[in-house]
C-alpha cells in the first residue's frame, strides 16, 4: 500500500477552541489497477486550538494520536467537526480526529446523476460504481493514514477508528484487510451482518419495521384515520396533482417512506407532526400546502444520496444478485402488512423503513436519470466472495475486478483479530438486526459489546453522553 498524495492542507480556527484542517488527497481509483489513475478525496481534521503563552512550533512527530471517523451510509458525507456532539469529548480524551468524506460523497469526487453520466454508458457507469463499497473505502483510509503519519513517532502511526452504522461495516473491512494500521476500533450500531445476500437482513428488519409501526399507532391512535385520509387523498385525481419542489408527484408509496424515521430517537413524534399537518391541510383546504409538501419532501428525499439508493443492497452481497431484495420480500412475505391496494384492506397503513425499492427510480427525479444503471447493479450476480478462507489468507487481498465485487471482510482474520474492538449494539435497532450483529461480534476475537433496549440506531447522536461513556468504559474498565 502506497501512501496517498497530499494535495493541500489548509488550517482555520473554529469557535469552540477548535483547529480545523481541510485536506485534499489523491488516492488510487482502482487498487487492482493503479495505472488507471487517481480519485480526489477530501477530509477535515480537528484538534484543540490552543494559544500558548510562549509560541512554540511543535515537532511533526509530536502530534496527538489520530482517530478516524467513518460516517454512516453508504453514500453519506461528513459535516464539519464542530457539528458533531462528540467532537469535544473525543478531543478531551487526547485524540485528534479525521472526518473522512468517503469516496463519492461530499467533496470526495461526488457521485450524482450528472457526474456519473460523465463516465460513459450505463455499463461503464456500473463498473465505476463497483469501486465505492467498503473494501475500497478502507484502502483509501489506509493510504491516507500512511500519508498523515509518515513523520509521526512510531507509537502514534496506528490510528483508532470510529464507525457509525455503515461506517461500522467499513471498520470490519478495515479489521479484515489492514489491521496493521489500527490501534483500536469503536463501532456504534455498525456490527455488520456477515451474510451473502440482503434477503435475510431484510426478512428480519421488516419485522422490526412492523413493530415500530405498531408502536407508532399505539402512541398516536388517531393517526390511523389521518394516514388513511392522506393516502386516500393522494390516490384521488386532485391528490395526484400534488407536486414537490422537484416537480415530482407525491405518490402514496413515497409518502410511506417517512417511516425511515421510525428507527431514530424521536422518529415517531416527527412522523406524527407531519401526518397531523398534512391531515389538517386536507381537512381545511382540500389539498396539501407548499409548506407541508416541503416537509414531506425533506423526509423522503433520496435524490441527494444516489450512492445510498444504488448500493444499499449490494453492501451485503456475495455471489448473488440483490435483485431488489426489499421489494421481493415485501411482495412475497409481508404483503398483508404493507399492501394498501387490497379491496378488503381497512387496517392501519404501515410506513416502510430503511428499504430501497425499484419504483424509487421512477418517483424521484434525480434517481430516474440512473434507473438503467440501478437495474444493472440489482441484477448483477457476478459478485466476488465476501470472505474466502483460502484466497484471503494473506494481507494482500485483491480488490474486485471489473466483473466482480471484492471481498468486504476476512472471517479468518476477524477470528484471529488482535485489535481491541468496542461496539454498541441496540436490540431495537430498525436498521441493523441485533441478532445478526451479535453473531458478528462472536466472530471477532476480543470484541466487547455494550447492548441496550432503550437506545435506537442514532444513539451516537441522540444519546451521545451515554453511549460514548459506555464504549470507553469497555476500553478502560475491567470486566469481571
Amino acid at each position: 500500500m502506497a501512501p496517498a498524495k497530499i494535495v493541500s492542507q489548509k488550517t482555520y480556527p473554529i469557535a469552540g477552541k477548535l483547529s480545523v484542517t481541510e485536506h485534499l488527497f489523491d488516492c488510487v481509483k482502482d487498487y487492482r489497477k493503479p495505472e488507471d489513475g487517481t480519485i480526489r478525496i477530501f477530509a477535515r481534521s480537528v484538534k484543540k486550538h490552543e494559544t500558548p503563552i510562549v509560541a512554540e512550533k511543535p515537532k511533526d512527530n509530536e502530534q496527538p494520536p489520530w482517530m478516524l471517523y467513518l460516517q454512516g451510509g453508504p453514500g453519506m458525507y461528513c459535516r464539519s467537526p464542530q457539528h458533531y456532539p462528540w467532537t469535544q469529548t473525543i478531543l478531551e480524551k487526547g485524540y485528534q480526529m479525521l472526518f473522512l468524506d468517503q469516496r463519492g460523497t461530499g467533496l470526495s469526487t461526488p457521485i450524482t446523476a450528472s457526474t456519473l453520466q460523465m463516465r460513459g454508458n450505463s455499463d461503464e457507469q456500473a463498473r465505476y460504481l463497483k469501486l465505492f463499497r467498503a473494501d475500497t473505502i478502507v484502502k483509501d483510509a489506509e493510504a491516507i493514514r500512511l500519508a498523515l503519519t509518515a513523520k509521526c513517532a512510531e507509537e502514534t502511526k496506528r490510528w483508532t477508528i470510529m464507525g457509525q452504522s455503515f461506517g461500522g461495516f467499513c471498520s470490519i473491512s478495515y479489521l479484515s484487510f489492514h489491521p496493521e494500521g489500527l490501534r483500536e476500533a469503536f463501532l456504534f450500531g455498525g456490527l455488520q451482518p456477515l451474510v451473502k445476500s440482503p434477503d435475510d437482513v431484510y426478512r428480519r428488519l421488516y419485522k422490526k419495521v412492523i413493530r415500530r409501526n405498531e408502536a407508532y399507532y399505539a402512541k398516536y391512535p388517531d393517526d390511523v384515520a389521518r394516514v388513511r385520509s392522506i393516502v386516500s387523498h393522494l390516490k384521488s385525481p386532485k391528490g395526484g396533482e400534488a407536486k414537490l419542489s422537484s416537480e415530482d408527484r407525491l405518490t402514496r408509496r413515497r409518502f410511506r417512506q417517512l417511516g425511515i424515521a421510525f428507527g431514530a430517537h424521536g422518529g415517531l413524534d416527527a412522523v406524527h407532526d407531519i401526518v397531523l399537518r398534512a391531515a389538517n391541510d386536507i381537512e381545511m383546504f382540500g389539498h396539501l400546502t407548499r409548506g407541508t409538501l416541503s416537509v414531506i419532501e425533506g423526509g423522503t428525499s433520496f435524490d441527494d444520496h444516489l450512492l445510498y439508493a444504488i448500493l444499499h443492497e449490494p453492501i451485503y452481497c456475495e455471489g448473488h444478485a440483490p435483485n431488489w431484495s426489499a421489494q421481493r420480500l415485501q411482495r412475497d412475505e409481508y404483503a398483508s402488512a404493507f399492501d394498501v391496494d387490497k379491496p378488503e384492506y381497512d387496517g392501519p397503513v404501515y410506513f416502510t423503513g430503511e428499504m430501497i425499492f425499484p419504483w424509487m427510480f421512477e418517483d424521484h427525479s434525480e434517481l430516474r436519470k440512473v434507473q438503467d444503471v440501478a437495474n444493472k447493479i440489482a441484477s448483477d450476480s457476478e459478485w466476488g466472495a465476501l470472505f474466502n478462507e483460502e484466497k484471503l489468507a494473506s494481507n494482500d487481498v485483491p480488490i474486485a475486478s471489473d466483473s466482480e465485487w471484492g471481498a468486504l471482510f476476512n472471517e479468518e482474520k476477524l477470528a484471529s483479530n488482535d485489535v481491541p474492538v468496542y461496539a454498541a449494539a441496540y436490540t431495537e435497532d430498525m436498521y441493523v438486526d441485533f441478532d445478526l450483529s451479535m453473531e458478528t461480534a462472536r466472530k471477532i476475537k476480543g470484541c466487547k459489546v455494550f447492548s441496550t433496549n432503550v437506545f435506537f440506531h442514532d444513539a451516537i447522536r441522540s444519546k451521545m453522553d451515554d453511549v460514548v461513556k459506555a464504549a470507553f468504559t469497555l476500553r478502560d474498565d475491567v470486566i469481571d
